[in-house]
């Protein structure tokens, strides 16, 4: 009972601390963002050097993940163009010239493990940056928003649905606690969650838009569920850090996101396409 309380007080601030800071401004959105990048980056690369193959030099490289959030974010709401990503590559220049001096045991693993760091994590925190600037540099706090809250609802959902009609099992080698019963009650609840939004903000996407939002995050955050389920299993861990008490750590809390973001992304690309 004591962790049944610790999880849902923990969820509980988690959820008003996301909120809070997406719907707050941009900046609010951005401090939040980069701050989960680097800390999700330092949990991914103590995992990654716990596998005794790599031995990354992770300040400077969290560094590096804050820099390309930083310039996704600025690409979209200013109007400094490429220019942004500058000090990204810089970062990037280093990152290779660096293991020709610092004579690492395995200077392919660490290339291999900080580059992979940057494009499962960094990366799609850095498109989901730009989903408020959408349609043009204003930001709109509704898009994000909506994306967590489906995100949110999913998994609500599919918890709920899966405890109490679960039999077929979703993903059993990865995750043998997920169900199909559980994802579709979590994506019908979801879709219902999208009509609420087209109820209150029509003018920014029409039903069939918010639909298609809905379930473009929700089947891929299914899989960065799974992705991240892969990853432990693979260095047989239960948790990826223990800093939320009761849901374990950052990249835990945030493995939907790795998917969806990115997804999103290319699913507002088409939507500007088809218009």
């Amino acid at each position: 009972m004591n962790n049944l309380i610790k999880r849902t007080l923990t969820g509980i601030l988690f959820v008003a601390v996301v909120a809070g800071c997406v719907l707050y401004n941009s900046y609010s959105l951005l401090a939040l963002f980069s701050i989960v990048t680097v800390a999700a980056l330092w949990e991914f690369y103590s995992l990654m050097e716990k596998t005794g193959k790599a031995d990354i030099e992770k300040v400077v490289h969290c560094f590096g993940g804050f820099l390309l959030v930083v310039a996704f974010f600025m690409y979209a709401s200013t109007d400094y163009g490429t220019s942004v990503f500058i000090p990204y590559i810089i970062w990037f220049l280093y990152l290779f010239i660096s293991q020709l001096y610092l004579k690492k045991e395995n200077p392919l693993q660490n290339w291999a493990y900080t580059i992979l760091g940057h494009i499962y994590i960094a990366l799609p925190f850095g498109l989901l940056g730009m989903m408020p600037f959408f349609d043009d540099k204003t930001y709109q706090s509704v898009l994000p928003f909506a994306f967590f809250v489906f995100i949110w609802i999913n998994d609500t959902g599919a918890y709920i649905v899966g405890i109490t009609f679960g039999r077929h099992r979703l993903f059993e080698r990865i995750s043998p606690k997920k169900s199909w019963e559980g994802f579709f009650g979590g994506l019908v609840l979801s879709v219902a969650t999208a009509a609420v939004f087209y109820y209150y903000f029509s003018s920014t996407l029409n039903l069939y838009e918010w639909i298609g939002m809905s379930l473009v995050t929700v089947i891929f955050g299914t899989w960065g569920d799974l992705t991240e389920s892969l990853i432990k299993r693979t260095i047989n861990i239960k948790d990826s850090g223990s800093v939320l008490p009761g849901h374990g750590g950052v990249l835990d809390r945030f493995d939907s996101v790795l998917l969806a973001a990115p997804a999103c992304m290319i699913y507002f690309a088409l939507l500007n396409l088809i218009r």
